[in-house]
């Protein structure tokens, strides 16, 4: 069994924002594994269902984005989940527009809604997927609130479909595996300019 969360703000005024990524990857995987994420569970939107005979949860907390950690703990304590099969997918503005980064483990990098999902579980033993969003020039806080530009429109695209297939590639193949394929991925290689 695995659990697949994907960080994000609930509401319209956050949709399609950078920081909802984590959001956007979950609702790729539940397209292309047939599971609605529509159930208020655990502070969260969940869903559930079965790819290749392995149970998939799928999470979107509700709790905004610094209290992400309340929802991930009540389901990870609810179904017994091992560290190593909880997989958290959130944007991070020190990879490039367009890249991947998946971890086995590691330290929060100072992203608040995984420094709360580390705080409440009390590890740091999970694999993450890191999407590129970049680094803005000016106010930190409205650009990861703020909406992808038309130009970046195909390459945030690639970028989430190669997030949820990494996803899909962890729990058929495991974290190694997936970090041979989708660590060098860059969006912008397909779709430059």
């Amino acid at each position: 069994m695995f659990l697949i969360v994907g960080l994000g703000n609930p509401g319209k005024e956050y949709e399609d924002t950078r920081h909802n990524v984590g959001f956007m990857v979950v609702d790729k995987l539940a397209e292309r594994l047939g599971i609605k994420v529509d159930r208020v569970k655990f502070k969260g939107l969940f869903g559930e269902g079965f790819f290749e005979g392995e149970k998939i949860l799928l999470l979107k907390p509700m709790t905004y984005m610094n209290l992400s950690g309340q929802s991930v703990q009540d389901a990870v304590e609810f179904y017994k989940i091992p560290t190593e099969n909880l997989v958290v997918i959130y944007d991070d503005m020190d990879l490039p527009l367009g890249r991947l980064r998946i971890r086995k483990k590691g330290s929060s990098g100072g992203h608040k809604g995984m420094e709360s999902i580390i705080y409440h579980i009390a590890s740091e033993g999970f694999p993450r997927i890191r999407v590129g969003i970049g680094r803005p020039k000016d106010d930190v806080v409205d650009y990861v609130l703020g909406k992808f530009e038309p130009g970046e429109k195909k390459v945030i695209d690639a970028v989430i479909e190669a997030a949820a297939e990494a996803a899909v590639t962890i729990v058929q193949h495991g974290v190694e595996e997936a970090m041979n394929r989708y660590n060098g991925f860059k969006a912008l290689e397909i779709f430059p300019g």
